[in-house]
């Protein structure tokens, strides 16, 4: 019989979240180190090397390699044989060591978590409560799987419940293209087949968890019908060309995990949940002897890589910057910004829209004229930093404000991740605004270029506040440009086709 110690056991959580919020496991730098190699999108390549320079910067100052440090979800096997030692519940002691982890004054880490979700969605201020899954086993041990899961991946989340004779690989193809580029790829992708509907998530979600060795597999060869598909789908898959950040390239997935279950003979439930370039995972067993340990990766597994989008970039100044200077701005160009823009996710363009609506003025200190609003939500600075990691948030959640904040505020153009809508472009056409992204993952990247910060409304919001950030080369790609040409429609289509694997769909 093991003694399971309720300190132990918070702490052992708590230290599991704060390693895994600023250290890569390294089958991920390795994967995406190769992918790196062998990318040929200029586009996708610099993108890819964001995130691994991120990454490294990361493990160096112990600070999250995204803004977004997720919602807690955790795995356990709990030993018919164990005992605890503690007064707390099993689920209560866990949210005790995530609110240690996402309160350590040392690396705060972003609380994103709102409770009341189809009411009032007011943030629980410590990231709790996590969502647990508890399995009882045979053994004197507890098995822990810890993830922090960021929400523009678990948003793309999909789910069918096919007929028996259905192909998983055709509804995978035609699936994948759907959940545009807001998951972040490269990453990997983990499918869940089988059981029940609910069922077929939770296997999605404990593959997406597991380690990447495709590149094992494929040297190796396949040893049964579920490896074969595994094979199938990362090559048909990165075939389509969606590419990292979807810039068109490569490298859309690093791996496909696949987990299954027996299920009814009436149903083939499927589900797939994508896991993004701020995979943040740990595994650990307690047996009574005291907290678990994880081992700090070496700084070597790092690949040392540099970038200068200097010479090819077009530098802007923010601070006297006009309409007709961004009209001859191209899809796919690198723009460095310096200057002032102003910060915004979807309740602050919700409390505008809505003050638009009741032709009512917002804050007098709020003033898009020629500016740029970045959809960010940053994490709270420490020490001497001016705000903690800043990457971008899903842009396409945005679509729907695009039109009210375009006809009404004089903005320029709009800063995110991932792809607009047409709804968004066809309103970013009309107006001869532009869209730019950041990369997604490279949040802590991102806030070296943050010279100034400061909260200027909607403070009740948190990290949704609207801020004043002044930047100095703040590297962005113009996704969108004033005549609604869009590099998320046309880059994937140029590589799918230059790869040549998949017919390329034109309507």
């Amino acid at each position: 019989m093991s003694i399971i110690r309720q300190d132990d056991f918070i702490d052992s959580i708590a230290d599991a979240l704060q390693y895994i919020s600023y250290y890569h496991p390294r089958d991920f730098i390795q994967a995406m180190h190769a992918a790196y190699e062998k990318e040929q999108s200029p586009a996708a390549k610099d993108a890819i090397a964001q995130i691994l320079i991120n990454s490294r910067l990361c493990a160096e100052g112990k600070r999250p390699v995204c803004q977004d440090t997720g919602i807690v979800t955790v795995f356990l096997k709990i030993g018919m044989d164990v005992r605890w030692d503690a007064k707390l519940s099993v689920v209560d002691m866990i949210n005790e060591g995530v609110r240690r982890a996402y309160t350590h004054p040392d690396n705060v880490l972003r609380a994103s978590i709102l409770a009341d979700p189809a009411g009032k969605r007011v943030n629980t201020g410590d990231n709790t409560p996590a969502v647990v899954h508890m399995e009882v086993v045979p053994g004197n041990t507890v098995e822990v799987e810890v993830a922090a899961k960021g929400g523009g991946s678990e948003a793309k989340s999909k789910f069918a419940m096919l007929n028996p004779s259905d192909s998983i690989v055709d509804w995978v193809l035609k699936t994948v293209p759907t959940m545009g580029a807001g998951w972040c790829p490269p990453g990997i992708l983990g499918i869940g087949i089988g059981g029940t509907a609910e069922k077929a998530m939770l296997l999605a979600k404990q593959a997406c968890m597991e380690s990447i060795d495709i590149q094992e597999l494929h040297a190796r060869g396949p040893d049964n019908a579920l490896e074969e598909l595994r094979l199938e789908l990362f090559d048909k898959v990165n075939a389509l060309g969606i590419g990292a950040q979807g810039l068109g390239g490569l490298t859309t997935v690093l791996d496909v995990k696949i987990k299954d279950y027996p299920t009814h003979a009436a149903n083939k439930p499927v589900a797939m949940i994508p896991n993004c370039a701020a995979t943040r995972h740990a595994h650990f067993v307690l047996d009574g002897s005291g907290p678990a340990q994880l081992q700090p990766p070496k700084l070597e597994d790092w690949p040392i890589i540099s970038r200068d989008a200097g010479e090819t970039a077009r530098r802007v100044n923010l601070d006297s910057l006009t309409k007709e200077d961004i009209l001859d701005w191209k899809p796919g160009e690198t723009l460095l910004l310096s200057g002032t823009l102003l910060t915004g996710r979807d309740a602050a363009h919700k409390r505008l829209v809505d003050l638009f609506e009741r032709s009512e003025t917002p804050p007098a200190n709020i003033d898009f004229t020629n500016k740029f609003i970045y959809y960010v939500g940053p994490v709270d600075p420490v020490r001497d930093e001016v705000v903690g990691p800043a990457g971008p948030t899903t842009a396409t959640r945005m679509d729907k404000f695009t039109e009210a904040m375009l006809e009404h505020t004089g903005l320029l153009g709009m800063i995110g991740k991932a792809e607009r809508g047409p709804q968004a472009i066809e309103a970013i056409r009309k107006h001869q605004a532009v869209s730019l992204i950041a990369v997604g993952g490279a949040a802590y990247l991102v806030s070296k270029a943050i010279r100034h910060a400061r909260v200027i409304a909607f403070e009740d919001l948190g990290m949704e506040a609207i801020h004043e950030f002044v930047v100095e080369d703040m590297p962005v790609t113009v996704a969108v440009d004033s005549r609604g040409d869009s590099i998320h429609v046309s880059a994937p289509r140029l590589w799918q086709a230059k790869i040549g694997k998949i017919p390329v769909v034109t309507e």
